[in-house]
């Protein structure tokens, strides 16, 4: 069962292969053509398609997926083996009940607390029972740091240093990077203790963009144990969505 799985973010664009449960092809595009989306089709007969798109036009892309591949529409309302008990599911973003979807897949039967650290970060728990609540949005890092220049009249427009890791800024450039990445990471950090006070056996799983960021500054913390980092979370999911619907 080869199946072909599109993750379409704010800022990213992720296509991967699965055989079963195998990841055996990912790429990380600009944008998708469909000459090549045909390429990847023939080559590992690809049966199934899905495509999680959090904010842009996919006709043309959906439209090629209905004619050469088995393509389930991934929506709202798609039967998933989780109890959301979210007040507004129409709303919910998809990539986060993707992402749900791969926990479920890396930590069976866990509570597990998934940290999608991207374009913005989100915080979604589901529980041992596979029960979900709801979660957090919050800006990610290179809004924070688009966010100080837009929003004051001197502050600069500045890059995410992914090796600084100073506390005390000693000049503009420094303050700005202590104060978005110390803050990120102590949000990070808060939410974790304070999900480990609900679930004490909680799993934490760290997706998205800036995953590697964070994974390594926590690992050094008193969260190391329960932290796992698996970048291609949401591409796990989308497999997992057409497994249930087809297996």
């Amino acid at each position: 069962m080869n199946n072909l799985v599109i993750d379409i973010g704010n800022s990213t664009l992720k296509l991967a292969i699965f055989q079963d449960r195998e990841l055996v092809q990912r790429l990380a595009l600009q944008e998708i053509k469909l000459d090549q989306l045909q390429k990847l089709i023939e080559e590992y007969a690809v049966k199934y398609s899905i495509l999680c798109s959090v904010n842009q036009e996919t006709e043309e892309i959906t439209t090629f997926l209905q004619t050469n591949t088995e393509y389930l529409r991934f929506t709202a309302s798609t039967a998933l083996p989780l109890i959301n008990k979210y007040q507004s599911p129409e709303t919910l973003g998809l990539d986060r009940l993707a992402g749900l979807m791969g926990a479920r897949r890396v930590f069976p039967a866990k509570a597990v607390l998934v940290i999608d650290a991207g374009t913005c970060i989100t915080y979604d728990l589901m529980d041992a029972q596979e029960v979900y609540e709801g979660g957090s949005i919050s800006p990610g890092l290179n809004m924070r740091l688009k966010a100080l220049h837009h929003f004051t009249g001197r502050l600069p427009l500045l890059d995410l240093d992914p090796e600084f890791g100073n506390l005390i800024g000693r000049n503009t450039r420094e303050s700005i990077l202590s104060g978005v990445i110390n803050g990120c990471l102590a949000e990070v950090e808060g939410f974790i203790q304070k999900y480990q006070h609900l679930h004490t056996s909680l799993q934490v799983l760290l997706c998205g963009g800036d995953s590697r960021f964070f994974d390594t500054r926590l690992k050094n913390s008193i969260f190391a144990n329960c932290i796992s980092c698996e970048p291609d979370l949401v591409l796990i999911g989308l497999n997992e969505i057409i497994h249930h619907q087809h297996d």
